[in-house]
Formats: C-alpha cells, sequence, structure tokens
C-alpha cells in the first residue's frame, strides 16, 4: 500500500511494510545530492541490509554526506565487517550507546535509540516504526511480512526531521569527545505547540519525555466515534488504559489491534494480565497473529491519525528515543483506518469476554504475576519512583 496525501506544507506517503518502504527510501537515497541522515535500532545483516548499506555507500561514492547512526544494543548483531565496509567506502557511522560487557539493568542502559528517521538533502524525511531488517524474519515460518508502517514526507516536517536528526548526531559527537554544552536543553527541537496539520512529535529524557503520550491521552479524550490502535508492545500506565476504557464508557469504539504472536514472553505474558480490565470495559481487543505485529499506530474519528516508532509500554513511554508523526488529515486517516481495519478482519482474531472470563485461576495469576515483574524491573531502574501510573 503506497498513497499519496498533499496536505498544507507537506505531502506524505503511507508505506506499509518493507514491501513499499525499502524500495523507495533506497531510491531516494540514490537521488540524494547533498546529505543523507539515517538512524535505526536494529539494522540486520541481511538483503534488506545489504541493500540499504550499498546504497548508503553508492551516495558516499558520489560525494553525499552520509550519517548513520544506530543503537548499542539493537544494533549489537551487525558484524564488524559491515561497519567497516561502510566507513571505508565514505560513510560515518555512530553508536547510540555502545553496548560493553554484560547489560546491566541500570536507568541509562536501558534508555535505547528507537527512532526509525531518515532524511536526504533536508527535503525528503522518513518516519516510522520498521527497521533496516528483512520483513518476514528469517528463523520464522511465516508467508506474512511484520505488519508495520512508515511516512515519507516532504515539506516543512522533513526540515524539522533533519534538525532533531543533526542535532542528536552533533551531541553525540561531542560526548564522543568528553565535551558537553551547557544549553543543551534550550537547544533540542522544540515541538510546535499549534495544531499543525503534521506535526513531529520527539520523546527523549530532557524536554520531551511526554510529548507522545499525552497526544495520545488528547486525542482519546477528544474522540466521539471510534479509536483503532495498532501496537506491538501495549503496555501502559494507568491514566491511558483509564482514558481508553473512559472512551469505551461514553460509547466511543475503542479497538485494539496487538501482537498475538509471543516474541517477548515476560511483556506479552504482562500484556494479557490487562485484557481482562479493557474488556470490562467494552474495549474491543483483537490479536494479530498471520505473522508478528510491529507496526505503532493509531487512528481517532477517521481524522487524527500518528505513524511512528514508539510503543505503549514503559520502555519506549519512559526510556527510549522516539519519533511519531500525528495527522491531521481525514484522507490520510481513511487510508491508515481502511488498512487496519482489513487487517484486523482478514488477519486477526477477537478476544470475546466470555472466553476471557473462563481462564482458570492459576493461569490468571500467572499474568498477573509476569506484569508485576516488569513493574519490578521499573523499580529496579528507577522509574517507578519516577512515575506511580504503570
Amino acid at each position: 500500500m503506497s498513497r499519496t496525501f498533499h496536505l498544507p506544507g507537506n505531502t506524505l506517503a503511507l508505506l506499509q511494510n518493507g514491501t513499499h518502504y525499502f524500495p523507495q527510501l533506497c531510491a531516494d537515497i540514490d537521488a540524494a545530492q547533498h546529505s543523507i541522515y539515517l538512524e535505526t535500532y536494529i539494522f540486520a545483516a541481511d538483503e534488506t541490509g545489504r541493500m540499504v548499506s550499498r546504497a548508503l555507500q553508492r551516495a558516499a561514492a558520489r560525494h553525499v554526506a552520509v550519517h548513520l547512526l544506530l543503537d548499542g544494543f539493537g544494533s549489537s548483531g551487525l558484524p564488524q565487517a559491515w561497519v567497516d565496509e561502510l566507513r571505508m567506502s565514505g560513510v560515518e557511522v555512530q553508536w547510540f550507546r555502545p553496548e560493553r560487557g554484560v547489560l546491566r539493568l541500570r536507568r541509562h542502559r536501558l534508555r535505547r535509540l528507537h527512532r526509525k528517521l531518515a532524511c536526504i538533502d533536508g527535503e525528503i524525511a522518513y518516519v516510522g516504526g520498521i527497521n533496516i531488517v528483512n520483513d518476514i524474519p528469517d528463523e520464522q515460518d511465516f508467508d506474512r511480512p511484520r505488519l508495520d508502517y512508515g511516512v515519507r514526507v516532504q515539506g516543512r516536517v522533513a526540515h524539522e526531521v533533519q534538525e532533531a536528526m543533526h542535532h542528536l548526531w552533533a551531541t553525540l559527537r561531542w560526548a564522543s569527545l568528553r565535551r558537553r554544552v551547557s544549553s543543551l536543553r534550550e537547544r533540542l527541537h522544540r515541538t510546535e505547540k499549534h495544531a499543525a496539520a503534521v506535526q513531529l512529535l520527539l520523546r527523549d529524557n530532557l524536554g520531551h519525555r511526554r510529548d507522545i503520550e499525552r497526544a495520545y491521552l488528547q486525542a482519546i479524550a477528544m474522540a466521539q466515534h471510534e479509536i483503532v490502535i495498532a501496537n506491538a508492545y501495549f503496555l501502559p500506565g494507568r491514566a491511558f488504559r483509564q482514558a481508553l476504557k473512559e472512551a469505551a464508557q461514553r460509547e466511543v469504539r475503542v479497538v485494539l489491534l496487538l501482537q498475538g504472536r509471543v516474541e517477548y514472553r515476560l511483556q506479552h505474558f504482562a500484556t494479557l494480565a490487562l485484557y481482562g480490565q479493557l474488556l470490562k470495559a467494552g474495549v474491543e481487543i483483537h490479536e494479530y497473529s498471520d505473522s508478528y505485529l510491529h507496526a505503532k499506530v493509531g487512528v481517532v474519528d477517521g481524522a487524527w491519525a500518528t505513524v511512528g516508532s514508539s510503543n505503549l509500554d514503559p520502555f519506549s513511554l519512559l526510556l527510549a528515543r522516539e519519533a511519531n508523526l500525528v495527522v491531521r488529515d481525514a484522507a490520510f486517516a481513511a487510508a491508515l483506518r481502511r488498512s487496519l481495519w482489513y487487517e484486523i478482519s482478514a488477519h486477526a482474531r477477537r478476544i470475546e469476554p466470555a472466553h476471557w472470563q473462563a481462564l482458570p485461576l492459576w493461569q490468571r495469576l500467572a499474568l498477573k504475576l509476569a506484569y508485576g515483574l516488569v513493574r519490578a524491573l521499573l523499580g529496579i531502574t528507577g522509574y517507578a519512583r519516577q512515575r506511580h501510573d504503570f
């Protein structure tokens, strides 16, 4: 799926899965004339990684300034030979919090670069949840790719994306040289306060801790007819859950498309512990099981939409650097809504309240234990004291 939408100051293309995303991204990289910034959580040593790597190397050979920023945990499996090849070709590579030794449960070690952003010549940008990795996991017998979305944007927001990416790149370079800038907070990219048709929202641990979460909460509070949210790792805090329940109680149709396949056991079972209260309040829950769900998107009243990298769990909402687009446009929201409803009707199963209530007591207790363990992990990092709604 790929459709183009013309909004004031921006042109957007909604891209579903890597089938549409990666060929377009590589075509834009091949057309770059001045600069390329690319940030990703996972850069895999597979066919997709090779395709993007070669496009970046071709750009560097044309004397385009190419900047690649990789998360030190998510991309830790990228062979050093790949990194050396990129650097030898002229691509500048930096690591966000490179991992050394055993990962300890300390707050700063859990702060990851989870954004999936790209910017070409400051004119074209990509925002979404798609990592640089094959659509269909090699280790699984899936016929369908991960369900995921990205947005290609030209116009004003592309300049904002480049500003945000350039700032983080420069900040990390200063850090590697043991320098600090006293005005760091003041120099952070600022989110626009007015309701622009297309808005870039960033989440960091300084000036924008809750921007993405607040945008969701505001849209949910204003909803009158329908809320559709697809989220790979859904474990929001009490305030978010309460907002969804209150929307359902005022007869807004609230629909969640969640992960049906077990990918990370503890987090999956902790999410299941929330089903009972949500179903009781009238929230619909559908589980996507044809492949892995990796989407982080939402549509409210067919007029407000968001596509990005932020999950609705404590790790995205409290720890990681994230980036989402909010789009206030009926045509764009309708296209995303149609795609989500197709996936719900064709590739998901609805969880019925009666079936959930019939779960044996031991199973309910096991799910509560998983939820308690996630809360305990937050306590170890110190975030349980900072935020009490999880």
